[in-house]
């Protein structure tokens, strides 16, 4: 598994009791970490750099199950500056899919609502089989942040649902 934007390791923690201790979790931010236990990697890197693709998929050592990406850009208050930062994220976090990516493997991206996130649901919905938004309900009543969740190939239709059916019971009438 990987995680981009994995600082400050909270994530990476959960994703390395996940992995187990035969998995391995590369963990890649522009700001150092602590080491941690289990079968974690840190890169200290810049995602958004086109090599950084190369000493990932050489950190990981085969193609990644699941692809996170918790990062977001530093703000600059200034909008058309700081979507572009974010637009680049979504675009490089992708990047890096396609290059380390299992056939038909998982990707969690945080998003942020705006134009910028409407052009990204889109690529999204071309590259995977099923793509939802969720809205995680610990998360502070001001933030409008979002996650994204893809998986499977193009053209590959959603399980159908297990819940159960909602409304009277069917069969016998007592």
């Amino acid at each position: 598994m990987v995680e981009l934007g994995c600082w400050p390791g909270s994530w990476l923690q959960v994703l390395a009791q996940r992995v187990g201790p035969r998995g391995r979790v590369v963990g890649v931010d522009l700001q150092a970490l602590d080491p941690l236990e289990g079968p974690v990697v840190l890169l200290e890197l810049d995602f958004t750099d086109p090599d950084a693709c190369s000493q990932l998929a050489g950190a990981l050592g085969r193609p990644a199950d699941a692809v996170f990406c918790d990062a977001a850009p530093k703000l600059s208050g200034i909008r058309d500056v700081d979507r572009a930062a974010l637009e680049e994220l979504y675009d490089a976090a992708l990047r890096v899919c396609g290059e380390v990516l299992r056939p038909g493997g998982s990707f969690v991206l945080k998003g942020f609502p705006g134009p910028g996130s409407d052009r990204f649901r889109v690529i999204l919905r071309q590259r995977f089989g099923r793509v939802a938004e969720l809205r995680p309900e610990g998360k502070r009543s001001t933030s409008k942040e979002f996650y994204w969740v893809a998986s499977g190939e193009p053209g590959e239709k959603a399980k159908p649902s297990r819940r159960p059916r909602r409304g009277r019971p069917r069969g016998k009438r007592a």
